[in-house]
């Protein structure tokens, strides 16, 4: 471990992972470290006696439910859009190689009290009770204004600009009410709370493209796909990456302190009496607390059925979006539902999460709305999570903290955090618009 490298990252979440990998590519010398002896971090997969332990302090679950090995249960469950960032970084890097990929079965929102799903053809739409007939042609006619507005294209914007109207002037000009809106914003933008209304309407317009591109890509039910054997296989995809560039992996490192200067600029990472010189340090919240503040909690229930969720077309995987406004809240509510279709449960078993940005400290009785969705269930656990973001000036101290994960259940939140630090790090962008395996094929050849 005494030796001398470019960059420490301290954890295997997710996000580390990621940009130990990106890091390895650009040439850097990495040394990634993390306290555990497994990969993943926060965001790791359990099988069933891990997750009876972790939240019933026993070893034994029932015999009814299966084998243990045969439960990958995501700590961080989200799906991915088929089209959206963290895709194209595996594309990009070539991490697909590692992995398998199924598209998920549809995608769902919560109005009036019942759950729809969210049309994924002209012809659901027609049918959806979403809306009623004149509303479906107004409608109708904002998705095509969407569909044709090109940003380097002033012909397609309508005489609008949308770096000026907020998205709320923008939906009144074509007159969609306040359901239409509610699911327009949330189900398909994917907004957390109704804040964007009165943010400019450009990214609430990029973010419908990006949903109407992934739902193209694959024809399916929804936008999102999801790795068999769950989220787990992720980090350790990017830590393949990393090791094929040459960086180092050490698990099970207990009590990673990070060291500093004189000038309060990292300089190192000692543990086991053992330090490792560096020139900066990338890490999750929980190895350097001096320098991040609580934003939140996270509430999340997860259940284990012998069945799909009611109501959803016998789906074996969906999102189901509970808008905020449907719920009295600040913010939304997500049902997330895998199955043994994704090899994340055994043959008739289902996966369940309800989670929400916590508001109370009682997540029973705060995700009962979603819980209520599930029907019956064999079990349920509770979990609760505080939620941090760096506070500290990177440019002073050469240490990146990545941001807590949210209760959202899709990744594009956590894949802005990572390439705006890698931006950060580096003072580069990724360019997600080149193939990283192509271009080695081409130096080989």
């Amino acid at each position: 471990m005494d030796e001398e490298y470019d960059v420490i990252v301290l954890g295997t979440g997710l996000k580390e992972c990621i940009l130990s990998g990106l890091l390895s590519v650009d040439g850097l010398k990495v040394l990634h470290i993390d306290r555990n002896d497994y990969y993943g971090g926060d965001s790791t997969s359990l099988n069933l006696n891990q997750l009876w332990k972790r939240f019933r302090g026993e070893d034994k679950p029932p015999a009814h439910l299966g084998a243990s090995r045969d439960y990958n249960v995501d700590m961080v469950p989200k799906f991915m859009m088929a089209n959206g960032t963290l895709v194209r970084t595996l594309i990009h890097t070539d991490v697909t190689k590692y992995l398998s990929f199924k598209a998920v079965d549809g995608s769902y929102v919560f109005s009036k009290r019942k759950i729809h799903k969210v049309p994924a053809t002209d012809m659901e739409a027609l049918k959806s009770p979403l809306m009623g007939l004149f509303e479906k042609r107004r409608a109708r006619n904002f998705f095509v204004y969407v569909q044709n507005y090109n940003e380097a294209d002033p012909v397609t914007h309508q005489g609008l600009d949308l770096t000026r109207i907020t998205t709320r002037e923008l939906i009144l000009k074509h007159g969609l009410s306040d359901d239409t809106v509610d699911f327009i914003g949330h189900a398909l933008a994917l907004h957390r709370d109704d804040r964007y209304l009165n943010e400019p309407a450009l990214d609430t317009v990029k973010r419908m493209k990006l949903y109407a591109e992934s739902l193209a890509r694959f024809q399916g039910g929804s936008p999102y796909i999801y790795p068999l054997y769950g989220l787990g296989e992720l980090p350790q995809a990017f830590a393949r990456l990393s090791a094929v560039y040459g960086g180092t992996y050490m698990l099970n490192k207990p009590e990673c302190k990070v060291e500093f200067d004189i000038e309060g600029k990292v300089c190192g990472v000692t543990s086991e009496g053992e330090t490792a010189k560096c020139k900066k340090v990338v890490c999750d919240p929980s190895y350097l607390p001096s320098k991040v503040r609580k934003i939140g909690k996270v509430a999340r229930a997860i259940a284990i059925m012998s069945h799909p969720i009611p109501n959803t077309n016998e789906s074996h995987s969906i999102q189901i979006i509970l808008p905020q406004k449907q719920l009295g809240r600040k913010s939304d509510m997500y049902v997330f539902c895998c199955s043994y279709t994704h090899n994340v449960a055994p043959k008739g078993k289902f996966i369940a999460f309800v989670s929400a940005e916590a508001e109370t400290d009682n997540p029973q009785s705060e995700l009962k709305p979603g819980i209520d969705l599930l029907g019956q269930v064999d079990e349920l656990f509770f979990d609760m999570y505080d939620r941090y973001k760096p506070v500290n000036e990177p440019s002073l101290d050469n240490c990146f903290v990545s941001m807590s994960y949210d209760a959202t259940t899709h990744f594009e939140t956590t894949v802005t955090d990572v390439l705006s630090m890698y931006t950060a790090i580096t003072g580069k962008t990724v360019d997600l618009s080149v193939d990283l395996s192509a271009a080695s094929a081409a130096e080989e050849y």
